[in-house]
């Protein structure tokens, strides 16, 4: 996804003339200059090109949405069409685990909610990188963790396999680009149960069921 900034930066520069005589073109010195810059992208590898437009705060980056992926917040029908999901990759895994653990009492809109959270993380520069870094991140230290069943210290047990079927579709949905309007751009949320520290120093953004979400 880090790729689209840099792909659009290079196809303007790709536009102008890598050299170019600067005593007969007024302009030849910034063409020559973007030529350089043109090929220094180019031979950028995908991880460089990640770290370079990760470092500037401001950037929100978004995956191209996939063809199949639905143009508002998929509804009940919509997600009831949708083929179930025996396994995937790992942030698919580690998505669908999340919102099994985390957000399978919620209303429907709750669950989708939870998901826009966690890739709102991954793609902010505060948070690891991935849906796995994110979801996991503090996982080491008992009751420690961003997302409290990673680090309860108790096994993670499907024992509703319906419900596990339709979070995995929830993620591959929100995975494949289903647009995030449900949040704000949240990237923290707690229970109504509970009022933690932190909450007041953040805006919020949306109360949806038990949960309220904040940025």
């Amino acid at each position: 996804m880090f790729r689209i900034l840099a792909t659009a930066v290079a196809a303007w520069m790709s536009a102008v003339p890598a050299q170019a005589d600067s005593t007969s073109d007024p302009s030849g010195s910034f063409r020559q200059l973007a030529g350089i810059e043109r090929d220094s992208f180019a031979a950028l590898s995908e991880s460089r090109l990640e770290e370079v437009t990760r470092r500037h705060s401001g950037w929100t980056l978004f995956k191209r949405p996939d063809p199949a992926a639905p143009a508002t917040v998929p509804d009940e029908v919509w997600l009831s069409k949708q083929p179930d999901v025996q396994q995937g990759d790992p942030a698919w895994q580690c998505l669908t685990e999340a919102l099994y653990f985390e957000a399978r009492g919620e209303s429907h809109h709750g669950v989708f909610a939870v998901a826009e959270v966690i890739l709102n993380r991954v793609e902010s520069p505060r948070f690891p990188n991935s849906v796995c870094g994110v979801i996991k991140q503090g996982a080491a230290r008992h009751l420690s963790c961003q997302f409290t069943y990673a680090c309860d210290g108790r096994p993670e047990h499907v024992a509703e396999p319906r419900a596990y079927a339709r979070m995995g579709k929830v993620a591959r949905a929100m995975l494949d680009g289903a647009p995030r309007t449900l949040t704000g751009g949240a990237t923290f949320y707690h229970t109504t149960g509970v009022n933690p520290r932190w909450a007041s120093r953040l805006s919020q953004t949306a109360q949806i069921g038990v949960h309220r979400f904040y940025r």
